[in-house]
């Protein structure tokens, strides 16, 4: 009988550990009040990662005991250990609770009722004066910013005749033969790539030390370590947050290699 129940909890033991260690593929679906698409789903134990879809579905692939953290702007951070329910079924059901920060109610000057004819009427605000008002034409496009404006002005000038229906932009060789036109691309670049690192870490710098710890004071030394990389601008502009991530992590252990290196 003895012998029976220690074969028994052996067996048992063999089961508990191949479960343990199995990693399989988890089909899963987020539901909240709102909007479930791109919510950010980390297996912070496997460093795994990837976004729900429409319908809040996701697919990743995890183990027993393994941390699942569920992130975005509009929800609370949720953090689900993956059972061996999980693991058998290959599911996993999450509920997310709406991230609202609730503040004393105060009014101010005139009531506003969300109806809009009478919001209008019942407001002291006076739309501003612009180009359709007066029937002059106007600039719609984005703003240039001052470097822009100045390679823009480098690049560009009159043409003088020299003749023969021929004629030189001397502005233009001018800025290009003294290196001013280079220097300014140069900066135009730069402010642009600053413009893109910075929403990228507006957008993911939480989830990502989630998944790549590291020391709070070197984050930004990170980010501006990616931002030099030359392959930055063709793996992040335009790309989706999974594209993103994945060149993140790539310049996560090549910037730990690097602080190896100094360190020895």
């Amino acid at each position: 009988m003895v012998k029976n129940n220690l074969l028994f909890l052996f067996a048992a033991l063999l089961m508990f550990v191949s479960v343990q260690s199995q990693s399989v593929e988890i089909s899963g679906i987020v539901t909240a009040g709102g909007d479930v698409e791109n919510i950010h789903v980390i297996n912070k134990t496997s460093n795994k990662f990837t976004t729900t879809n429409q319908l809040g579905g996701f697919k990743i692939q995890a183990k027993v005991l393994d941390t699942i953290v569920f992130s975005s702007v509009q929800y609370k951070l949720k953090a689900i250990v993956v059972s061996f329910t999980n693991i058998e079924e290959h599911r996993l059901t999450v509920k997310l609770i709406e991230n609202v920060n609730v503040l004393d109610q105060v009014v101010i000057g005139k009531v506003l009722t969300g109806q809009l004819d009478s919001d209008i009427n019942n407001s002291d605000a006076v739309a501003p004066i612009n180009f359709y008002d007066v029937g002059i034409p106007g600039f719609k496009g984005k703003p240039k910013t001052q470097n822009e404006r100045r390679l823009y002005e480098a690049d560009h000038g009159k043409y003088v005749s020299i003749g023969l229906g021929v004629g030189l932009n001397l502005n233009k060789i001018l800025n290009k033969i003294s290196g001013r036109t280079k220097k300014l691309k140069e900066r135009v670049k730069l402010e642009s790539n600053d413009v893109l690192i910075n929403k990228i870490k507006a957008d993911l710098s939480e989830n990502f030390f989630i998944t790549y710890p590291l020391e709070e004071s070197l984050h930004t030394d990170f980010f501006y370590f990616c931002s030099d990389d030359e392959h930055f601008v063709k793996r992040c502009k335009g790309k989706s947050d999974i594209e993103i991530f994945e060149f993140l992590a790539e310049m996560m252990a090549e910037y730990k290699r690097n602080l190896e290196g100094i360190k020895d």
